[in-house]
């Protein structure tokens, strides 16, 4: 079996933690002979079954993690779980990457969790010497030898004792790690009804938006009050400002103390005396500030759309403003161009503008009488009575209203125009007096 060139599975995990009785090794040797391969033996009890990322390596003694390993190989896994678990199962080192010096060794099988399931004798990498081959051996020798024997049998059923209670532990802290999922099933099921609370939060402030879109529509006969409420709103401004950097430092706190309940959290799960009592307080505490957390978002969310509402308002009010400023600047404009086009027109029918209320009554009774020097009357009495009462009659077609006497049809057809039109003052776009209310949503959409 070659050396794999990936990483094993290790972990940091320490030796209290591992269960060395799962894979027994058999026919460790006390010393290998540098240079050569080795084979190492090994047996699966009857409670552990192996997994496809197992591995088996050789580990300096002293060591404390399952990351010291000096070299390791793969496992092969039995063909028949069931039937070839109890034979005697085999792994090579190849010569090349076993380790030069003389220190002691031992083979530790390590699951792909990266926790130790067995763990051999020590054993040395060093030349056989005619000292290994003529051994002499004492009485007193072979005693302490089998005082040791007797001690690693004790150290080995101890090591078996504390296995078990290791298993009892874990099986207890599953447990244990059962019932903390159920408490966060019911943990998200408390969280998503409080999303669903938001959502029917965050619709009924959809609905007040429109409301008071709505009420936006009469801020224009409002206009002259506008001065006074910008002041208000921007006082209130200020002070929400002030409130919602409360709310933001106060949360940074609750974020803090959450945090610290988090590392308490953690030791919790070490101290496994004190757990349940104190992770019931934890509970306890944590839903406290996860409320306080809830109402403090609402108060802020509350507080930032009734700022953009406050801006809002306040920009539409300067537009609206803006408008009327401009449409008062274009009637003025308007209203001097008609004078002069109404003293240029007197002017050239000979006309006085100042004294054509004195002389419309003479000139009309004047009209009306027949002159005594003519048989058959003034001839051109009809037309200038037809002209006059031309221009005394004219009128807007659309509201009926009254214009000056000296206004020609062209102009009267172009103030017509201008006094039932509307004209964006951005983009200049015309609408008519029928399409007000389009022309205010048009000139709302600039302001958005």
């Amino acid at each position: 079996m070659e050396r794999a060139v990936e990483e094993p599975p290790s972990s940091a995990v320490l030796l209290d933690h591992c269960h060395f009785s799962q894979v027994i090794f058999n026919s460790v040797e006390k010393f290998y002979v540098p240079g050569g391969d080795i084979t190492c033996f090994y047996t699966f009890t009857q409670h552990f079954i192996p997994r496809r990322k197992d591995w088996i390596g050789i580990f300096r003694v002293g060591w404390k993690t399952t990351r010291e390993y000096y070299t390791f190989m793969w496992v092969a896994l039995p063909n028949d779980l069931k039937k070839d678990l109890a034979k005697q199962q085999e792994v090579q080192f190849k010569a090349y990457y076993l380790p030069k010096d003389d220190e002691y060794y031992q083979f530790c099988y390590v699951d792909q969790d990266g926790v130790v399931r067995g763990a051999s004798i020590p054993f040395q990498f060093r030349p056989e010497s005619e000292e290994d081959i003529l051994v002499v051996t004492t009485k007193g020798k072979v005693e302490e030898i089998e005082q040791h024997n007797v001690e690693l049998c004790k150290e080995n059923q101890e090591l078996k004792d504390s296995c078990a209670t290791l298993q009892k532990e874990n099986s207890d802290m599953q447990a244990e790690l059962k019932r903390k999922q159920e408490e966060l099933e019911t943990l998200q099921s408390t969280n998503n009804k409080l999303e669903e609370k938001v959502k029917e939060q965050k619709a009924s402030w959809e609905t007040e938006l429109l409301q008071l879109k709505e009420n936006n529509q009469k801020v224009s006969s409002e206009n002259e009050k506008m001065g006074i409420r910008v002041d208000q709103l921007q006082a209130q401004l200020l002070i929400q400002e002030k409130e919602m950097e409360k709310l933001v430092q106060g949360d940074q706190n609750k974020t803090e103390q959450l945090q610290h309940l988090k590392s308490e959290n953690d030791q919790l799960f070490i101290s496994l005396t004190e757990q349940k009592e104190h992770q019931k307080k934890l509970q306890q505490t944590v839903e406290e500030l996860k409320q306080k957390e809830t109402t403090a978002v609402k108060k802020q969310q509350k507080l930032t759309d009734e700022n953009f509402e406050l801006s809002r308002e306040l920009n539409e009010s300067k537009i609206l403003f803006d408008i009327l400023q401009r449409e008062k600047e274009r009637v003025e404009k308007e209203n001097n161009l008609l004078k002069e086009e109404n003293r240029r027109l007197l002017s050239y029918m000979g006309l006085d503008f100042d004294s054509l209320s004195i002389q419309m009554p003479t000139s009309a009774q004047g009209s009306t009488e027949r002159n005594p020097t003519l048989v058959y009357g003034n001839p051109y009495s009809g037309v200038q009575e037809s002209s006059a009462s031309s221009v005394l009659s004219k009128k807007c077609l659309t509201c009926k209203s009254d214009f000056a006497d000296e206004i020609c049809d062209q102009s009267l057809e172009q103030k017509q125009t201008q006094s039932h039109s509307l004209n964006c003052p951005i983009c200049s776009k015309v609408f008519s007096a029928k399409e007000r209310q389009i022309f205010e949503d048009h000139v709302y959409c600039h302001s958005l």
